[in-house]
């Protein structure tokens, strides 16, 4: 599939295809879990959560390893903490999944895969969750290993499913080479959106979006700042929250990919082209989504 045949994202695109408008409660906006996390990477779940609520999230809940949550929980006061076993790698004990349903079966939305650290334990924890909860889901990262391992796995959601991936993520997914998606990105996303019947969002220099049906979109723009660690996560969160508060798969990824970029353009024209943290990303979604209102 040629980039030629997306169509790119712009704030009149955005503006014909506007989101539902925000819920008068908590309730009426959305209830989302975030499941991931280790001691290796502590931060993932809490960048995507906090994108999400400023997306618009009513209720999010973080579900992660109970070593971190101490610490966490200060920094995201608006989130519920579920505090899970820790296994012998630092990672979620995947004992804990009758815990994860529990609370995944009273969510919308579930965002999987921030923060996870070991491709073989996030197939296993996410084979055990994702067979028993029907919420929407966004998977994020390494959760993307669960798609090269499972590629039918989510068809049963009847595409109410968004992959969020870098290059190589996608790479690993497709069982493809780095090299051939750079060479054709939205064609490797096709093909994954087609064969696992997602909505797929990837991202680079430039981001790429591709449903089931092949319909194709691309974001330009956002800048090397949002390279930094920890941005994908904010992006998986901003989408998350967008889906939580109503908003279709493809709509929610396509706001989430603009959104996402301009909140780097606007830190970059304040702090420069590169530099800033993705922990300061959150804080930009609001204006942002004030400017496309």
């Amino acid at each position: 599939m040629s980039p030629e045949r997306a169509r790119v994202v712009t704030p009149a695109v955005l503006r014909d295809w506007p989101l539902p408008e925000p819920g008068e409660d908590k309730q009426d906006s959305g209830r989302l879990l975030v499941l991931g996390g280790s001691t290796r990477s502590p931060g993932a779940v809490r960048l995507a959560g906090e994108a999400a609520l400023r997306a618009g999230a009513g209720k999010v809940a973080l579900a992660t390893v109970e070593t971190v949550v101490a610490g966490l929980a200060p920094l995201v006061p608006e989130a519920a903490m579920i505090p899970l076993a820790t296994d012998d790698a630092g990672s979620i004990d995947v004992a804990q999944t009758g815990t994860v349903v529990e609370h995944a079966q009273q969510v919308d939305v579930l965002l999987a895969g921030p923060g996870l650290v070991d491709a073989e334990h996030a197939v296993t924890l996410l084979e055990r969750v994702l067979r028993r909860t029907d919420a929407t889901l966004v998977l994020d990262a390494l959760g993307s290993a669960y798609l090269t391992a499972c590629p039918d796995g989510l068809r049963r959601l009847d595409g109410r499913a968004v992959l969020t991936a870098n290059p190589h993520e996608l790479a690993r997914t497709a069982h493809a080479s780095d090299d051939e998606v750079a060479r054709d990105p939205l064609g490797v996303a096709a093909r994954v959106a087609a064969r696992c019947q997602v909505v797929v969002l990837c991202g680079g220099t430039a981001k790429y979006l591709v449903t089931p049906d092949g319909d194709a979109w691309v974001v330009e723009g956002g800048g090397p700042g949002l390279a930094a660690s920890g941005s994908g996560d904010a992006q998986a969160g901003i989408l998350a929250g967008l889906l939580a508060r109503g908003a279709g798969p493809a709509q929610a990824a396509a706001w989430a990919g603009y959104v996402h970029a301009r909140c780097g353009e606007r830190l970059a024209a304040a702090v420069g082209p590169v530099g800033y943290l993705a922990r300061e990303l959150p804080a930009q979604v609001p204006a942002v989504l004030a400017e496309l209102a």
